[in-house]
């Protein structure tokens, strides 16, 4: 990449930033509240213990393994709108083979567990694959339906088949499953924290997504389907086998997120446990530019934004829905930044403007888009 490029692409990402921080600021100040406090809680407060810092590792767990699911899917030219209920289906599908084999040992019963998670995430998902390659069916509109389905299911099976007998005993009814076993509780990583071992799996799977999509004649395939179907086609890629692929791929990465969340933090299946890490994984995933190497960081950078909106209600006396603004903010950020990056003609005239300017020269490269 030129140095004209290389700065071009530095000044949108950085005035996209700006415009973020300061949209954030305005809404901020419409309700009263203090834009440079409630930004210094949230991008300081998570690392001033031991607890914080673990805690925004915590949240960025979910958020990795969603977030390389809809990296999968998006790159194979799908978009999957669906994680929220794939994670919810993962959920139950994990929640109920750890209580059907309470006195498995854990070093079986929980690869069974997540293997469970994964089909049910992948099996939901995949429904939204097969509709789009066999009856061409919108995957936004379908995945989102789903999303609705799920919810309605999860909440049903808690509040019935699923609800804990204790709670019914106690007449409580309070919508939850029974513990887990501890065979089914992952290990913590750091005493006295909620930090657990499902980072170290986070992180393996996000090598693996690199070394599939990137290394591999399949995951080319998938990358060729999604950059340009009628040319994937015609050099012979299956592309509405690839579609269905990477659906069950990413449904598979959301239903493990929430196989890994109810194992390593909540042990048992309660209402509201998903977080909106579906949705929220979506964003992490376009921030991390739908690359492994750059959803870990954006991971932990939404982590630090979850919980630093937490602490902003409690010391700043601001909403913790104010992190939703602040995620709708970075959205239309990142695909405002995408767009002029992409764009041609802005960056041409980026260019002339250095030539006006006497700064530096137009490489040959940019005038001709890169073409001797």
């Amino acid at each position: 990449m030129n140095k004209i490029k290389l700065l071009y692409r530095l000044g949108v990402i950085l005035t996209a930033a700006l415009a973020a921080a300061l949209v954030g600021a305005m809404v901020l100040t419409a309700i009263g509240a203090s834009p440079i406090a409630t930004y210094t809680t949230i991008f300081t407060g998570p690392f001033a213990d031991k607890y914080g810092i673990t805690e925004v590792l915590v949240r960025a767990i979910p958020l990795i393994l969603v977030g390389l699911g809809i990296a999968i899917s998006f790159r194979s030219g799908i978009l999957n709108i669906g994680a929220e209920g794939q994670i919810l289906m993962g959920i139950l599908a994990s929640t109920a083979m750890a209580l059907a084999f309470p006195g498995a040992p854990k070093v079986i019963l929980l690869p069974l567990m997540f293997m469970a998670g994964a089909l049910g995430g992948a099996f939901w998902g995949g429904i939204a694959g097969f509709l789009r390659a066999k009856l061409g069916v919108n995957e936004i509109l379908s995945t989102v339906m789903l999303n609705y389905i799920a919810a309605q299911f999860y909440t049903y099976l808690l509040r019935g088949p699923m609800i804990d007998s204790n709670e019914l005993l106690t007449g409580s009814g309070t919508p939850q499953s029974m513990r887990l076993p501890k065979a089914a509780w992952l290990d913590r990583i750091v005493p006295e924290t909620r930090l657990h071992a499902g980072l170290i799996l986070a992180l393996v799977l996000a090598f693996c997504v690199y070394s599939l999509l990137w290394r591999t004649t399949w995951g080319y395939r998938l990358r060729a389907a999604g950059a340009e179907a009628k040319a994937a086609r015609y050099a012979g890629v299956h592309v509405e086998r690839s579609l269905i692929t990477a659906m069950l791929l990413a449904g598979g990465f959301a239903g493990l997120a929430g196989a890994v969340e109810v194992s390593g933090v909540h042990h048992r299946a309660i209402e509201g446990i998903s977080s909106g890490y579906g949705f929220s994984g979506i964003v992490v995933a376009l921030f991390g530019g739908l690359h492994p190497a750059g959803i870990v960081p954006a991971a932990v950078f939404f982590g630090v934004l979850l919980v630093g909106a937490d602490m902003t209600q409690r010391s700043a006396g601001v909403p913790a829905n104010m992190i939703l603004v602040l995620q709708g903010v970075v959205i239309l950020a990142i695909v405002s930044a995408k767009m002029y990056i992409n764009n041609a003609y802005a960056l041409e005239r980026f260019a002339r403007f250095f030539r006006r300017s006497g700064t530096a020269k137009i490489p040959r490269s940019v005038k001709t888009g890169g073409q001797p």
